[in-house]
């Protein structure tokens, strides 16, 4: 059932529900029954567009124009604008549909985001897109995923598996200080490198594997809350708009894509 505050996209026995007027994020992800993502209003799956992650003072610069984002984080800004923005259907069917939100104040340029989903029966893929309507600008796309620690009924944690090439060294602000240093043990809320892609597994022993797949080379890993681990695939790091801009043109937009799959243990 799908209405204009969720759509339900479902195969087989697996549904997926997204919210597009709170931030176009995934609500909900239920296999063979089991809720795989935290509940809530500021959980689910949310995407992070036109940034990803804090950006420092909420500050960065396009060419030598300076501007300023809200601190929503103070004394930075987080995650972008997206996740707060009401999105547009575009369409939807049985087990696909596509989103779009046109980029608007606070964030200085003109644009427009697209955020389609595809659900099979053991796995979905998500894509975004960043386009400009003129000016080109430095933007970063990606996704903060709250997975369930644990899937009830008495089952154990979940562990995480990833081969990271390097850690981006976080300062005191929890922003990369710009060192690559050989990945420590968790607990995280560090971002990792990963240049081959990301490939982050999940496992709820006993009842679940889930692997977070996507072609971007930066992975932030967060686990340190009680009720719920975050793997997020981006397309830079944490403060990337100053320090590893891509640039949005009118012939090249910013495109990133990521596959969650699963197997019942």
């Amino acid at each position: 059932m799908s209405s204009e505050q969720s759509i339900r996209l479902a195969a087989g026995d697996v549904e997926l529900t997204v919210h597009p007027t709170i931030g176009c994020r995934i609500g909900s992800l239920r296999i063979g029954g089991t809720e795989v993502l935290r509940q809530g209003e500021r959980y689910g799956s949310f995407p992070m567009v036109p940034w990803c992650g804090r950006t420092r003072d909420g500050r960065f610069s396009n060419g030598g124009v300076p501007h300023r984002l809200p601190l929503n984080a103070p004394p930075h800004a987080i995650h972008g604008t997206g996740r707060d923005t009401a999105w547009r259907t575009a369409r939807a069917d049985e087990s696909e549909a596509a989103f779009t939100y046109d980029l608007a104040d606070p964030w200085p340029y003109t644009g427009r985001v697209t955020q389609t989903f595809e659900l099979a029966e053991d796995s979905v893929t998500v894509r975004m897109g960043v386009e400009t309507y003129g000016t080109s600008f430095p933007a970063q796309a990606g996704w903060h995923p709250w997975f369930l620690r644990n899937l009830g009924d008495g089952g154990e944690d979940v562990r995480i598996a990833f081969t990271p090439e390097w850690q981006e060294e976080r300062g005191e602000d929890h922003l990369p200080t710009g060192k690559r240093i050989t990945p420590l043990p968790g607990p995280w809320d560090d971002c990792f490198g990963m240049p081959d892609g990301v490939d982050v597994t999940l496992t709820w022993p006993g009842r679940l594997e889930l692997i977070v797949r996507s072609p971007a080379e930066w992975v932030v890993v967060y686990d340190e809350q009680a009720e719920a681990v975050c793997v997020e695939p981006q397309s830079g790091p944490p403060n990337g708009l100053n320090t590893h801009p891509r640039l949005v043109t009118p012939i090249e937009p910013l495109e990133i894509a990521t596959t969650w799959s699963w197997r019942r243990l």
